[in-house]
């Protein structure tokens, strides 16, 4: 089992306040011989549409040495995680969560924001002192 990451217990009850069940902690996929572990896994039923939705969430502190050495492993991570969660669980939407501060370091730069207008990942952005998720991109 990976160390969990210092923002891991944030997130979760982030996502309890959010309306989420924490269903997986840590959601375990399996792939060949290689096991790998998503931080969270969550579902949440809309009880308008009487459909379930389950998200897995990788959640990335950005405390390392250099903020673009942690956004490269996080995006490495990310994609493998989402490349084998689509072929075992496909309905599950995989979510990178990240500090608000973090985001707005990362995401309101011409980097992020090429990044998002590709739709090449999906953030929760949250506030580490209040649990609190402040955005989701794309929205749910």
């Amino acid at each position: 089992m990976p160390a969990r990451d210092t923002y891991h217990n944030t997130v979760k009850q982030a996502l309890i306040k959010d309306g989420w069940t924490i269903t997986d902690d840590p959601l375990h996929l399996k792939w060949g011989r290689k096991d790998m572990y998503i931080d969270l896994g969550a579902s949440q039923l809309l009880t308008a549409q009487k459909e379930e939705h389950k998200i897995a969430v990788e959640v990335k502190t950005f405390s390392g040495r250099s903020e673009m050495d942690d956004l490269e492993k996080a995006l490495g991570q990310y994609v493998l995680y989402f490349d084998v969660l689509a072929e075992l669980q496909p309905k599950r939407l995989l979510y990178l969560a990240l500090p608000v501060w973090a985001y707005e370091s990362l995401f309101e730069e011409p980097l992020g924001q090429l990044l998002l207008k590709n739709k090449r990942l999906r953030l929760i952005v949250f506030e580490p002192m209040q649990e609190s998720i402040e955005q989701w991109i794309p929205s749910v």
